[in-house]
């Protein structure tokens, strides 16, 4: 097999584990269960893994879970017993002193933090202390992006899939940020219904496009939202940002669509410390 096949052939297979392993969240999850996935012996499946994603298996699946059980505590009423269960916890205990390890904080006192979305009521003055949002110029980006329709809560195996193509493609590091765009309002548009992009920035006459789709986004004047922390605050960003923020400067948002640019990576970055800039294109 010719290298470039045998890359092509490494890469189909980690974006199958990487499917397999979001749509079974509270399934079989073992090195064993997942070698199968990947048609390889648990030796080497592991250190082909390690080595694409930076971090082990059973990290990135303890990291995925974990990600996944925030956002439903900020998003539903469900138990926090029913969410631990649900992903992979014997006891709420175990499930409050792993995701304590993870987030700094216990499953309760997140559900009740800053990271769920404010009401409209909440004072204007501590959200935006929040929320900083300045006004840019902002340059054109060229990305090669990824297309996604569903859930915006789904997206995460959206952007994993993309890093492993980028690794194992050995391109990732000539690659800019990491870019999501979002064309549909979740509260109007059926959530199976909603469409967006994944992208990374890259250079002029970037190769290695195969598979992923040319994207432009416009260079202009953007209203830009700073989120420092869990991914599962943004909606809380999105909240003020629509809905606390806009209405009182003054602006009128442009016919194009809002994007994030995510400025580091879950993978070496603990949650608190996790930078994503929300653009508005403004008229």
């Amino acid at each position: 097999m010719k290298p470039e096949q045998n890359k092509a052939a490494y890469e189909k297979r980690m974006l199958r584990v990487l499917e397999y392993i979001y749509n079974n969240l509270d399934g079989d999850l073992s090195l064993d269960a997942l070698a199968d996935v990947a048609c390889m012996s648990r030796f080497h499946w592991h250190r082909v893994f390690q080595s694409m994603r930076g971090e082990t298996l059973a990290t990135s699946i303890r990291r995925i879970r974990l990600n996944r059980a925030a956002l439903d505590l900020i998003q539903s009423k469900q138990p926090i017993t029913e969410i631990a269960e649900q992903y992979g916890y014997p006891s709420a205990q175990s499930f409050s002193r792993a995701f304590k390890g993870e987030y700094g904080m216990a499953p309760g006192q997140f559900r009740e933090s800053k990271y769920a979305a404010p009401t409209l009521e909440t004072e204007k003055e501590s959200i935006f202390s929040m929320h900083p949002v300045e006004i840019k110029e902002v340059p054109e980006r060229s990305l090669q992006a990824l297309f996604h329709r569903g859930s915006y809560f789904e997206m995460g195996v959206v952007f994993s899939k993309l890093a492993a193509m980028l690794s194992s493609r050995g391109v990732i590091r000539k690659c800019g940020p990491i870019v999501g765009i979002y064309y549909d309002d979740p509260s109007i548009v059926p959530l199976d219904e909603l469409r967006s992009h994944v992208g990374a920035v890259v250079p002029q006459n970037f190769a290695n496009t195969e598979g992923l789709e040319p994207l432009v986004i416009p260079g202009g004047r953007c209203a830009v939202l700073k989120h420092k922390g869990p991914y599962a605050g943004l909606r809380g960003a999105f909240h003020y940002l629509y809905g606390v923020w806009l209405p009182t400067s003054g602006e009128e948002a442009a016919d194009q669509p809002c994007y994030e640019v995510f400025l580091n990576s879950p993978t070496n970055t603990a949650p608190e410390d996790l930078l994503v800039e929300i653009f508005l294109p403004l008229q």
